[in-house]
């Protein structure tokens, strides 16, 4: 029983994201290793640029993987805000609560006699 469907082929499309996030991938990978002083000893709200950079090309690259590869640009508006909206949420709720915490234990350290054993 025919439906009268039309396969489309998506190789274009599947090597033109590979392309992309490989491109972001060597991106981090060189920024990873070299440490640009601009961007490793300027800090914004309380974190350097390039940790800041390292998040914006994380969560690019996660854009791509979902609306490519797991196939989201194809769905209704309301399904693809249904599973992105509670993860955008999840997420900054998670990096609130590493940054909170994590300034809370530099200051204990910083501030008392308890020294950095590792």
């Amino acid at each position: 029983m025919a439906h009268g469907h039309e396969h489309v082929s998506n190789t274009k499309r599947i090597w033109t994201v590979f392309g992309i996030l490989s491109v972001i991938t060597i991106i981090e990978v060189w920024l990873g290793i070299e440490k640009p002083p601009l961007l490793h000893e300027r800090h914004l709200l309380g974190m350097n640029l390039l940790n800041w950079l390292f998040y914006i090309l994380t969560i690019v690259k996660a854009y791509f993987i979902v609306w490519a590869f797991m196939h989201m640009e194809g769905e209704k508006a309301s399904l693809r805000w249904a599973v992105v909206l509670p993860v955008i949420f999840l997420v900054l709720y998670l990096l609130f609560i590493l940054l909170t915490e994590a300034d809370y234990i530099f200051e204990v350290f910083k501030n008392s006699t308890i020294k950095w054993n590792f």
